[in-house]
């Protein structure tokens, strides 16, 4: 993935944010930096920090990471069929 001025703004800041809020230190130079910085938005308490997450998402094209289920409101659970592999942190139901 190509980092242009945009993403590394938005990192930029989302990396102050986290480092204040929950003392995270990550560093961009990190080969799992995106990937980091997302999942630290994830369980953020204030609302503009988890903006800058889904729009970091958005710009690094992995749209499947902001998907944040909304409080009070239960997701149902399939059980699956056959067996279960995780590949890259995602289920694959084969």
């Amino acid at each position: 993935m190509e980092l242009n001025k945009e993403i590394l703004d938005c990192m930029k800041t989302l990396r102050r944010r986290l480092r204040e809020e929950q003392a995270l230190d990550i560093r961009l130079s990190q080969p799992d930096a995106i990937g980091a910085l997302l999942d630290g938005s994830l369980t953020a308490d204030d609302e503009e920090t988890r903006r800058l997450g889904q729009r970091l998402a958005v710009l690094s094209d992995q749209p499947q990471r902001i998907a944040m289920p909304m409080p009070g409101v239960e997701q149902p659970v399939a059980q699956p069929s056959g067996s279960v592999r995780i590949y890259r942190g995602q289920r694959i139901y084969a």
